[in-house]
């Protein structure tokens, strides 16, 4: 039974968005997805996201996507949300993913805006309104310019929000007054997907966040939440600034899905090591200034 929702927090509190394990030699390895979704849920996740862009999906194939899905929902499905990465380029192909991820049984999908062809605004509602009225699932818009090359404008969110399968945003888009612009005038429930951003996010209006520095510090963002939202904004204040130089040493140095493999591999946790090209592995230099930097942020157990 999948976990209860609410439309105030319809995929949970804290997500994090998980890397996809590989053997050395490339190939998928299973048994290490399903391993670290339950060593994610048990740190304090209620939420996953796989398939996303830290998980790799640019290089798995459409069959691997759904063994990684089904692995996931199979291991924490019954303790966490858990959402699938659709989002494409092409809207037919991203329609075919999310039918795939409502059959699977998947609880919701993370739709982010095309990339690369940077549609304009009126084909990005289009394409948006045609992949969630191709299923019954909940859908997560993913707002992430940096990446994709189109934010997707106020006025396309507000008209996207009038559509019943849309009902949550992840917003990286490092714009504060855009999102409250967005809040202030709708139904759309905002999750920070900016990890430097948890907390302004947080004070302006989003429910929880969908995180990288989730994979080690899902506990106490998710403290950080609730501190907050018990009022407790000095408490919230503390627990963020300690998680700082967590932050900059994930997700300030190089690509965060290759940070945190580098990270995991040192604690000897599942989902360690391997990236598939064109991604690779830290140097030892770089890898000695990660540890250093989750050192001081309180990240115990590394070696260098």
């Amino acid at each position: 039974m999948a976990p209860t929702s609410t439309a105030q927090r319809p995929f949970g509190r804290m997500l994090t968005a998980m890397v996809t394990p590989f053997t050395r030699e490339g190939e998928l390895d299973i048994d290490a997805v399903s391993a670290l979704a339950v060593d994610l849920v048990d740190l304090g996740n209620d939420g996953l996201v796989v398939n996303g862009t830290t998980g790799e999906s640019a290089t798995t194939s459409d069959d691997e996507k759904d063994r990684i899905l089904r692995a996931v929902l199979e291991a924490v499905g019954h303790r966490a949300f858990v959402v699938a990465g659709v989002g494409t380029n092409d809207t037919k192909h991203t329609i075919e993913l999310s039918q795939a991820a409502e059959k699977a049984g998947a609880h919701g999908s993370l739709l982010v805006t095309p990339y690369y062809n940077r549609p304009p605004q009126e084909s990005l509602l289009v394409h948006f309104t045609a992949v969630a009225d191709a299923t019954g699932l909940p859908v997560m818009l993913y707002d992430i310019p940096g990446r994709t090359g189109t934010a997707i404008s106020t006025d396309t969110l507000l008209r996207l929000a009038e559509h019943p399968q849309i009902v949550a945003n992840k917003d990286a888009k490092g714009d504060l007054f855009a999102a409250q612009q967005v809040m202030s005038r709708c139904e759309l429930v905002y999750y920070s997907g900016d990890d430097a951003l948890n907390l302004p996010l947080l004070s302006i209006g989003a429910v929880g966040a969908v995180s990288v520095i989730g994979h080690l510090v899902a506990d106490r963002i998710a403290a950080m939440i609730i501190a907050y939202e018990a009022g407790d904004v000095e408490l919230a204040r503390e627990l963020n600034d300690e998680l700082v130089p967590v932050t900059e040493a994930i997700m300030t140095r190089t690509q965060g899905v290759i940070a945190v493999k580098a990270a995991l591999e040192h604690l000897g946790r599942s989902g360690g090591g391997a990236l598939r090209m064109p991604l690779m592995s830290m140097s030892a230099a770089a890898r000695l200034a990660l540890v250093n930097g989750l050192n001081d942020g309180g990240v115990s157990g590394f070696f260098a």
